[in-house]
């Protein structure tokens, strides 16, 4: 029987985030990832300024300022091409995946997922966002909340673990 690792990301992953989602198992082990790509993140402009400063990332804090939110039509495309990247870098890295973008919560998205596939792990892949961790209110503490499961949450791009 296949077991699932269901993956929920707002970042194109990379090369070491993949390294770090294909270590979740081992090599003789029967496991489909499904990738989920949320096309509406419905982002706080105050948080995302706020996590900017925090990160002292200040070109995104004047971009975040300057630009108004975009549209529908564009936040797909960029979910799309998200998961693209994604599944290109997973499939290079031996994994074998699907994925989807997916419409309204993303928090719910993954939770409906890993409850209709009755996956063995959920994993969530952001940025650091200073307050929503902080305040344990990231997506990865919030669908730990809603599985009553543990949910493994990393870090695009590095090696670290959220504490979800």
């Amino acid at each position: 029987m296949t077991d699932s690792i269901i993956i929920l990301t707002e970042e194109p992953l990379g090369d070491v985030d993949a390294e770090n989602i294909t270590r979740l198992y081992g090599e003789g082990d029967d496991v489909e990832l499904q990738l989920l790509v949320p096309a509406n993140t419905k982002r706080n402009l105050l948080v995302d300024v706020v996590d900017g400063l925090t990160m002292l990332d200040l070109p995104a804090v004047l971009r975040e300022l300057r630009e108004k939110a975009p549209d529908k039509t564009t936040v797909r495309a960029e979910a799309a091409q998200t998961l693209a990247i994604s599944l290109a870098t997973l499939q290079k890295a031996g994994a074998r995946v699907t994925g989807q973008v997916s419409d309204g919560n993303a928090v719910d998205s993954l939770v409906a997922r890993v409850k209709e596939t009755q996956a063995r792990q959920a994993v969530v892949v952001t940025r650091p966002h200073a307050l929503a961790d902080t305040f344990r209110q990231d997506w990865a503490s919030q669908a730990q909340h809603k599985l009553g499961l543990p949910v493994l949450h990393l870090y695009a791009g590095s090696g670290f673990i959220g504490d979800s």
